[in-house]
This record gives C-alpha cells, sequence and structure tokens, in this order.
C-alpha cells in the first residue's frame, strides 16, 4: 500500500486537503468517495515529502536515517516484532518525510513485502547499498547486526560530509571572491591598461592569451555562462541514465588518487557483507549474488558477478578476482590464503576493518590537504596575471630608458 495527497472539493465547494493510505490511485479516489468529496487532484506521497519547489521527493538527511537504523536494531534485538518497532519509530521520529515513509513500509510489509522490498520503493530515503545490507540480513538471519553496521556507516558518512562541508567554507569563500576580483579585473581593468600595453613590441605569448581571455569575458561573457548552464541541464538527465550512471561509476573508479580510495570503499564493503554471511551459514553463491550489490559501484558488481559464475563451476573465487584486476593483490592473496585454510568468513571482516581504517586516514589527510591547496590555486591564478601585465610595463620602462 502506499500514501497518497489530495485535493478535493467537499458538496458545498470547499477546497480540502488531506493524505490517506491506499492500494493505487483508483482505490484513493473511491475512499474520497465514500467521504462525500470530489477529488481534484491525487499525487503518490504524502503532502511532507513533496518539495514546495519542485514537487519532487524530499530526501531524508543522514542524521536521521542513522537514528532510525540504530532504534530499529535496538527494538528488534529486545524482541520486538518489526511490525510494531516500524509502527513505533513512525509515531516518535522528528522528521516527518521519513514518519510518511515508515507508515508506507508498514503497511507494505504487512502485507507480506520483505522489508528489504519496502523500503526498495522510497529511493529518496534508502540507498541500493542499504537496501542490499538489509536483503542480506533477512536472508542470512542477522538483521540487527547489518542494522547497526549501516547505522554506524551512514554515520560515519555524515560526519566525512559534515567534515568536508566545514572545510570547503574558507577555501570556497576564498575561490568566489578570487573568480569574482578576476572577473572584474578582465573586464574592467585590463581592457584599459590594453591601451598602454599594446604598444610594446614583442609581447609575451602570456600577455596576449590574458588579453585575449579578457575580450572573451567582455564581449562573449553572457554566451559562456549561457553555455555553462546549459551543459549542466544536459549533464544531469545523462547522469541519472544508466550508461550515464555505469560511466560516471567506471571514470571514478580511475581517478588519479580518489580512483584508489573509491574502490578501496567498495571493496570494503562487499568483503564485510560477504563476510558476515558466510559466517551465518549463507552459502557462497546466494552470498555473492547479495553482496555484489552492497559494493556500491556497477563495475565492481560486474567483477564480483563473473567471479560468482567461476565459483559456480568450481574454481576458487580468489582467481577470477585477481584476472578482473580491481582488487588489491594483496587482498586477493589474503582471499586465496583463506579459501585454502577454510576460514575465509573471518578473513573478509578482517581484510574490511582494516583498510576500512587505512581509507578513513586517507580521506581525512585528503581533507586536510584540500585547503592549503585551494590557497596554491589562488596564488597561481594571481600571479599568472601579474606576471602577463607586469612584463611589458618592465619593457616599456626599459625602452624608455
Amino acid at each position: 500500500m502506499a500514501t497518497y495527497s489530495y485535493k478535493a472539493k467537499t458538496r458545498a465547494g470547499q477546497l480540502v486537503s488531506g493524505v490517506l493510505t491506499a492500494e493505487s490511485p483508483q482505490v484513493a479516489q473511491r475512499m474520497l468517495d465514500d467521504r462525500a468529496l470530489f477529488p481534484v487532484s491525487i499525487t503518490e506521497g504524502g503532502q511532507a515529502s513533496r518539495a514546495v519547489l519542485t514537487g519532487g521527493k524530499r530526501r531524508v538527511n543522514l542524521k536521521s536515517l542513522s537514528a532510525f537504523y540504530s532504534q530499529l536494531a535496538d527494538l528488534l534485538r529486545a524482541g520486538v516484532p518489526v511490525l510494531r518497532a516500524l509502527d513505533v519509530l513512525s509515531r516518535t521520529t522528528s522528521n516527518a518525510v521519513l514518519a510518511e515513509i515508515l507508515k508506507e513500509i508498514h503497511s507494505d510489509v504487512a502485507g507480506g513485502e520483505s522489508l528489504a522490498d519496502a523500503m526498495a520503493k522510497h529511493g529518496n530515503a534508502f540507498s541500493d547499498l542499504s537496501i542490499a545490507m538489509v536483503r542480506a540480513g533477512e536472508q542470512g538471519g542477522f538483521l540487527e547486526d547489518v542494522l547497526h553496521r549501516i547505522s554506524a556507516f551512514i554515520e560515519r558518512q555524515d560526519e566525512l560530509r559534515n567534515k568536508l562541508i566545514g572545510s570547503m567554507i574558507y577555501p570556497c569563500v576564498l575561490l568566489t571572491a578570487g573568480i569574482a576580483v578576476v572577473t572584474g579585473l578582465m573586464v574592467f581593468v585590463v581592457p584599459r591598461i590594453r591601451t598602454f600595453l599594446d604598444r610594446v613590441p614583442d609581447k609575451p605569448w602570456l600577455t596576449d592569451a590574458l588579453f585575449a581571455f579578457s575580450d572573451l569575458l567582455k564581449r562573449r561573457g553572457h554566451y559562456v555562462l549561457g553555455a555553462v548552464v546549459i551543459g549542466a541541464l544536459f549533464l544531469v538527465p545523462v547522469l541519472r541514465s544508466d550508461s550515464g550512471r555505469l560511466a560516471w561509476d567506471r571514470w571514478k573508479l580511475r581517478l588519479p588518487v580518489l580512483g584508489r580510495i573509491v574502490t578501496m570503499v567498495a571493496i570494503c564493503r562487499f568483503c564485510r557483507i560477504l563476510g558476515t554471511m558466510l559466517h551465518n551459514g549463507v552459502p557462497i553463491l546466494a552470498s555473492l549474488k547479495v553482496s555484489k550489490d552492497s559494493a556500491g559501484n556497477r563495475i565492481l558488481a560486474a567483477e564480483i558477478e563473473r567471479a560468482a559464475e567461476s565459483v559456480q563451476k568450481g574454481e576458487p573465487l580468489a582467481r577470477p578476482l585477481a584476472e578482473g584486476g580491481l582488487f588489491p593483490l594483496e587482498i586477493v592473496d589474503m582471499i586465496a590464503v583463506a579459501e585454502e585454510s577454510n576460514n575465509l568468513e573471518s578473513v573478509l571482516v578482517q581484510i574490511a576493518d582494516s583498510n576500512e581504517a587505512r581509507t578513513a586516514r586517507q580521506i581525512d589527510l585528503g581533507v586536510r590537504l584540500l585547503e592549503p591547496l585551494m590557497l596554491v590555486v589562488m596564488a597561481c591564478m594571481v600571479l599568472v596575471i601579474a606576471v602577463a601585465l607586469l612584463v611589458p610595463i618592465l619593457k616599456m620602462s626599459a625602452a624608455g630608458h
């Protein structure tokens, strides 16, 4: 069942609005008829879940999601049935959007759907990774542990994002102010100085390039801005398509520095889920089928799927992972040794623990280096402009003597 927002008129002609739960829009319309209301519009989703400006579904913030997963895990571990736990959380959460979503999930689970399938209907709240982990927990019988891991993961993600935003404020202010100053110089100051510097013979190529850029901003600046806006509007739907997301996942893995971090984060997710499922007695083929989606990257998931096909034919897991080239050799060697010694589940969790800590330190170091890097970029911009203008001036001074 789903939640629907409606606007309707009473018999007296008064316009009213509200929210109801029904199996389909047709059922919702019949429910309004039974209330002697004439529907004007019926849209799926509650009123709180709709954005004011765009009308699209509003996203749930990470802090509320982390609290939901943690509280749901505690309630289930205390023996509270899942339906009662969802009902309690829908009434106690302070996030209106999440409250409506939990009511819909409660109705779907009561109708016979699994928790993961009910969550999958709400992409504005639950990521593919979280849904895959919940599905793994339901199938393996360790849902409470999975929910606690998701809560901890989201909490770390929210902390990292807040740290990144906090560290980016000062560099972004500098960058914005620098771009504004440079644009003002290019549009208003450089053209006036150019009237004096055009008389200098054999100007450096840097000065000519600076003058050309100034002409572009002054005469074609609005076209440049329009091209940037059009490019952004074109890029957004492309990245949201299946081919665009696949290309984006491939590009993230190939980045010079960030690619290594993105790859290790995805591998750690996969190893932790696979190790946990194997530890709880789930067969390796079923574990691979579920855990490949937990990587959060389609390219890596395709490699794991090919590895699962090889395992089904009787080959060890380490060999196809090594042939794919995405898994580091040290991790492949650890998996190979673990398969030979028959302790794969514990080694996979150990791989996730050690590499997650190492990757977290790399991310923290990268965030700390971001601010001085932005300052260096700003200094280079100022240096280029200064050199491009000072060299012709110095030539004029030398020629005057």
